[in-house]
């Protein structure tokens, strides 16, 4: 419900409220004027009467000729004890009986007076209990006709209500037109908010209408708000780019030193490659009887020095090749796609992975599944992607196995890739794929940077896929990449 239904729905139900309650006022005023002189004659009537228990003198009391509508009493007195009824002339003239409760029903809160109705006629009864010895005997009614009185209220009383109900819907109109209008310029924040939101122009502004009001001061402050927001926004753009341009200018720059740093020390196992190898089948220097004991500690250390080398000039190239390849992600890179054949691909992973370095024993599950499958992909991309998964379990199992399977469900194509590691716990599982996030990073098994699982993550979402992980901490890890078909064949569902 909008602020300004919910407005003029509480200016509506408070201006009924207060109708009601006026109307209430005047309705019980008017009442009380309208029968207090008829219920003060009637009391001087009934107060003139002097009945006794024979009911004597009530059959010399005479009325006037009886007129509808003129102020005269109409009296009538019940006798409980032999049955007999005495009325007035002009009751009787209208064939009328005041009507008379059982003296069963009789007691001292039944004497009052009460509206009351005598066939078509409406009247205003005082009835007086009449008693000898406490005992109940006789019953005294002393009416005056109350039809023009009570037409007039029942008028009044229409007429209050239809007012109030005419009145609350004019109020209710008025209201939600007025409550639209002191509220436009909220909307002109909201049309605008929204155009700001959807465009990312953070150079746009909230139009000014109206006078310096409350409205006019708040759209004064979301302004300053867009305006600091937009600087702040430029910079961190700016800096944000700067960074984006230094990553991948750094790693291509790395790129250089790196080749010539692996392409020297290539060279320089070659040209040391028969003594090295000497080095290298005889640990302790046994085999190089020729060479003193000072050159043979060196010769052990600068063969020690070089393995090193070539190990970290490796591991810098993997990064700097993983840093170009989020800069190229974080720059808006855009694949070159085709359609591929997914099993050919696969197979040439699971021959190439053999090749790693793993503890882990490799095998090939059933890879029927994607035979006449086809993806809509980047080849090299695809690849590493799988490689990233395959390099990643063989490295977080030390012992048992990593398996490379394929499925198909449905429209989707899942290559599964499970190991017998060490696993994760599932809180860590929705951060893996966070750059630089190292799920065993306080226990210090493996080593490695954080960002492949950050690129497999931007490769899989380059081409419309998903990823399902399925971890025990002690158990293993099982990836699943789903990739959309863009032709199959024939397919084996799960």
């Amino acid at each position: 419900m909008s602020i300004r239904l919910r407005l003029t729905l509480w200016y509506s139900v408070i201006l009924a409220v207060t109708l009601i309650a006026f109307g209430v006022a005047i309705y019980f005023f008017v009442n009380y004027n309208t029968y207090k002189e008829m219920k003060a004659k009637i009391e001087q009537q009934v107060n003139a009467i002097n009945i006794t228990s024979t009911l004597d003198m009530f059959g010399n009391y005479q009325t006037p000729n009886f007129v509808i509508g003129d102020d005269e009493m109409f009296i009538q007195v019940d006798n409980y004890k032999n049955g007999v009824v005495k009325t007035t002339s002009n009751l009787r003239r209208i064939d009328q009986l005041l009507p008379k409760p059982d003296v069963k029903e009789i007691n001292d809160s039944y004497e009052g007076f009460e509206h009351v109705k005598a066939g078509p006629y409406p009247f205003l009864v005082y009835r007086h209990i009449l008693k000898q010895n406490n005992e109940i005997f006789g019953l005294l009614q002393v009416a005056a006709y109350s039809g023009r009185e009570d037409k007039f209220l029942t008028e009044l009383r229409t007429t209050l209500i239809s007012s109030l109900i005419i009145v609350v819907l004019i109020a209710f109109t008025i209201g939600l037109f007025l409550a639209r209008q002191a509220l436009r310029p909220i909307e002109n924040v909201i049309r605008s908010s929204d155009q700001i939101q959807n465009g990312s122009d953070l150079s746009m502004r909230i139009p000014r209408e109206g006078p310096n009001d409350e409205l006019g001061r708040l759209v004064d402050t979301l302004n300053g708000m867009l305006g600091r927001i937009e600087t702040t926004y430029n910079g961190l753009n700016e800096a944000y780019k700067a960074q984006r341009r230094f990553v991948s200018d750094a790693s291509h720059e790395l790129r250089t030193p790196l080749t010539t740093i692996r392409g020297n020390i290539e060279l320089l196992e070659r040209m040391w490659l028969p003594t090295l190898t000497q080095g290298a089948d005889d640990p302790d220097g046994e085999g190089l009887p020729q060479l003193s004991e000072q050159e043979r500690s060196r010769m052990m250390l600068t063969r020690e020095s070089m393995l090193d080398i070539a190990g970290e000039a490796k591991r810098m190239s993997s990064l700097v090749n993983d840093l170009l390849s989020l800069a190229r992600a974080d720059a808006g890179y855009q694949m070159e796609k085709s359609v591929q054949p997914l099993l050919p691909l696969v197979e040439d992973v699971a021959r190439k992975a053999q090749l790693l370095p793993r503890k882990a024993e490799w095998k090939i599950g059933n890879l029927d599944a994607i035979a006449n499958v086809e993806v809509y992909a980047h080849a090299d991309f695809l690849r590493q992607l799988f490689f990233i998964f395959v390099e990643n379990a063989f490295k977080y199992t030390p012992s048992g196995h990593v398996e490379l399977r394929a499925i198909v469900s449905g429209d989707q194509a899942g290559i599964v890739i499970k190991d017998t590691g060490i696993g994760m716990d599932h809180d860590q599982v929705p951060f893996i794929f966070e750059r630089f996030y190292r799920a065993d990073e306080s226990r210090g098994e493996t080593s490695g940077t954080g960002l492949g699982l950050s690129i497999a993550k931007w490769i899989i979402d380059e081409h419309g896929g998903s990823v399902e992980v399925s971890t025990r901490e002690g158990a293993g890890t099982t990836f699943i990449v789903w990739l959309p078909i863009a032709f199959h064949e024939k397919s084996n569902e799960v």
